[in-house]
Parts: structure tokens; sequence; C-alpha cells
């Protein structure tokens, strides 16, 4: 499923673990690392401000972000980028 209108016809949730999914399967290291870059604006725009302020600076609280970024309202942020990723691969 790669077309944009399919995906986005996905939950934040389900984009989130497909585009992750993938990654891993493909040991795409560069898409990962700019999700984990991307955790902090996420939660930033998501209302989350002090979370992300206090990440910013630290690396192991934005891995176990990682593994939460397909949840609420950050997932809803980052929708984008998980559409951006996954159009065009199957």
């Amino acid at each position: 499923m790669s077309d944009t209108t399919e995906l986005e016809k996905l939950s934040s949730k389900e984009l989130h673990d497909r585009a992750v999914g993938y990654a891993v399967r493909h040991g795409d290291v560069k898409f990962l690392w700019r999700l984990l870059e991307q955790i902090p604006a996420a939660q930033a725009a998501a209302g989350e401000v002090g979370e992300s302020e206090a990440e910013i600076k630290y690396v192991v609280p934005l891995l176990d972000d990682y593994v939460h970024a397909g949840e609420g309202k950050i997932a809803d942020v980052l929708r984008p980028m998980y559409i951006d990723y996954l159009r065009g691969r199957d």
C-alpha cells in the first residue's frame, strides 16, 4: 500500500507502524534517525512542550519516545512524515 490516498485512510498509529516496520526491515537508519529528530518538534506541536524541551538535551528519552511516536497527538503530527516515507514503497 503506497498510494497517497490509501495511506491517508490509515490511522496515525497504522502509519507509524508501517513506516517504522518498513524502515526496520530494510535497514533504513536514515529514516529512523529523521524520526527521532522530529519527535521533539512533534511533541511541541502536540502541546507537550515541557517534554520536548527536556528531550532535546537527552538522547535516551528520545529512544523511549521513538517507541511511542505512533500514539496520540504526536502520531497525528508525524502523519505527513510517515505518508511521505511510505508513498511509492511496497
